[in-house]
């Protein structure tokens, strides 16, 4: 049995029936970390909502640790841990007192479970007596991850938990929750960053409501069908702009510094590529053939 199981999942909203989720579905492994990757407004937030039972599905149906999403509401409240997107805390209450007020709502206490807890909470301990509402960013995100584990759950849900994070405490996060998975806790994170999805076991990728693909990470780049260029030189939009022209292209879009490009395999070289730009103007153009990352493997989907 899966520690997650949703099947044909379905959410709608408002008397136009927009769908938010259509018919998803996915399983996440015992002790896992699976990543929910897609950008805002995917459907990531519903299907937590559906799967921590704070609303309820218009179709399909999801178990969670073996519990229906409908049927065994208290149980499922029971046994996992939910940190949404948003900082949801007590802002008037302190530190300390958030984290007993949780413990007690779960019949437990704070020194039960502080070994699960124990290598997040020393970091905010110096600040144990501050309301939650004056913390940073990344000591909010931390007393919320505290909460969510005081009761030990057995499913961990992460809804866009670095989102607003700086980069330093978004790496210290990962590295918590690595800990957290040797703990055996299963966790489901959703996240609009890219390059958190190689961070996971396995990830799906979603948009608009549809799962696009379920895998590991190296697997779904492994699929990538077509040869990938990173293309320097001159200013992104004209490149991107000439490139447009090449009968050879396939697609072509800004990739930070870059502009990536897709091509059939053995339709055109780099060393091709490059003497186009430069008979199109792009003297000092510089192509490079590049390995696909799950940025790139997300637009190709979406084409």
């Amino acid at each position: 049995m899966h520690a997650i199981e949703v099947q044909q999942l379905t959410k709608v909203y408002g008397k136009e029936k927009i769908p938010a989720v259509e018919e998803a579905s996915f399983t996440v492994d015992h002790g896992e970390i699976f990543g929910l990757i897609g950008a805002d407004g995917a459907g990531k937030t519903s299907i937590f909502r559906m799967l921590t039972t704070l609303l309820l599905p218009d179709g399909g149906h999801a178990t969670v640790t073996g519990f229906d999403i409908i049927n065994d509401y208290k149980q499922i409240r029971n046994t996992v841990g939910y940190m949404p997107g948003r900082f949801s805390l007590y802002q008037d209450l302190t530190v300390e007192e958030n984290l007993d007020f949780f413990a007690t709502v779960f019949n437990t206490s704070v020194r039960e479970n502080y070994h699960l807890i124990k290598d997040i909470y020393v970091q905010i301990e110096p600040f144990k007596t501050r309301r939650a509402g004056k913390l940073s960013g990344g000591m909010k995100q931390k007393l919320a991850l505290c909460c969510a584990l005081i009761h030990k759950p057995t499913v961990l849900f992460l809804d866009e938990p670095t989102t607003g994070v700086d980069p330093v405490s978004r790496k210290e996060f990962w590295e918590m929750l690595k800990r957290l998975k040797k703990e055996g806790i299963t966790i489901l994170v959703a996240t609009p960053y890219m390059d958190e999805a190689t961070l996971c076991d396995r990830i799906g990728l979603i948009q608009k409501g549809k799962i696009l693909r379920v895998n590991t990470p190296q697997a779904i780049n492994s699929e990538y069908p077509d040869a990938l260029f990173a293309v320097s030189g001159g200013k992104i939009s004209a490149l991107l702009r000439a490139l447009q022209k090449n009968t050879f292209i396939l697609n072509s879009y800004g990739f930070g510094e870059y502009a990536h490009v897709t091509a059939h395999r053995d339709a055109i070289t780099a060393a091709d590529l490059k003497a186009w730009l430069e008979v199109n103007g792009f003297k000092n153009a510089e192509v490079e053939k590049t390995d696909p990352t799950i940025e790139d493997s997300f637009i190709r989907l979406l084409k």
